[in-house]
């Protein structure tokens, strides 16, 4: 029998800098992975941390990591041709054809553009399978913003508002919360539009908060929950919310039962 706990050596292809804590290891992967899900990440005596997938490629995957703590910090010293340990993916991610043929609105605050990534890229790869595709993206300041030559194609392909909280003088972009710009999306079918939710709880909450002001059904909501999945296989608890594993009933959920997994 296979034993789901042993992980499996793979090699960094690339390590792709976006701010001093935040990097972007491109690693060496073969098979099927969906956008939202995440791998176990580790490394021997320091121990392992759940990443999401930010990026799919051609045999490989994009974990985008924060340097946060004692594992994270160890990975942030291994570079390209090195190896990390991996288990996964684990989770259920975003099911692409539940956007396709719609109008679709991603909402993303900070990191929390990692896991949401990959259908970003999917739509602005392939604009023609929705109707409309806009991305709202804040940050904290311009020095947080991640991924800053997919903002230039995707800008090309789809409609993007990235904001910041914090400006510094002269600045001309966007300014303030995601939840600014939603009064005023420009939605011609409001049965037939679909958000993505993805950040912070008290993000997440009142983003949706706002979307519902638009009148959108419920079921139309998808949002992503950020626990830590020890595990990744529903034996651990420590992701568990009442009867849910997050690991593996989520970390994406229709809000319909999102709403519901409250701490």
């Amino acid at each position: 029998m296979k034993n789901e706990y042993i992980p499996q050596l793979s090699t960094i292809k690339e390590v792709i800098r976006h701010t001093d804590v935040e990097y972007t290891f491109r690693m060496e992967f073969t098979g099927e992975v969906k956008p939202g899900q995440f791998f176990e990440v580790s490394i021997p005596k320091f121990g392992e941390a759940p990443i999401s997938v930010s990026g799919i490629g051609d045999g490989t995957v994009d974990l985008t990591i924060r340097r946060v703590g004692k594992v994270t910090n160890e990975i942030f010293e291994t570079y390209v041709g090195e190896q990390l340990y991996l288990r996964g993916p684990y989770g259920n991610g975003f099911d692409l054809s539940e956007y396709k043929g719609k109008e679709l609105v991603v909402i993303a605050g900070g990191t929390g553009l990692s896991p949401v990534k990959g259908v970003v890229d999917y739509f602005a790869k392939h604009p023609k399978e929705a109707k409309k595709v806009t991305l709202i993206a804040g940050f904290k300041s311009f020095n947080d913003i991640l991924f800053r030559e997919d903002f230039a194609w995707w800008e090309k392909e789809i409609e993007v508002i990235q904001t910041v909280d914090n400006a510094p003088d002269g600045y001309l972009g966007n300014t303030g919360m995601v939840t600014k710009y939603i009064p005023d999306l420009q939605l011609a079918d409001i049965e037939n539009t679909a958000f993505i939710c993805v950040g912070p709880p008290v993000m997440i909450k009142f983003t949706v908060m706002e979307i519902l002001k638009l009148q959108v059904p419920e079921k139309n909501i998808w949002v992503s929950h950020e626990r830590k999945m020890c595990c990744g296989l529903g034996k651990c608890g420590h992701c568990k919310i009442g009867a849910t594993y997050i690991c593996l009933d989520g970390p994406v959920f229709n809000y319909v039962e999102g709403k519901e997994l409250l701490d």
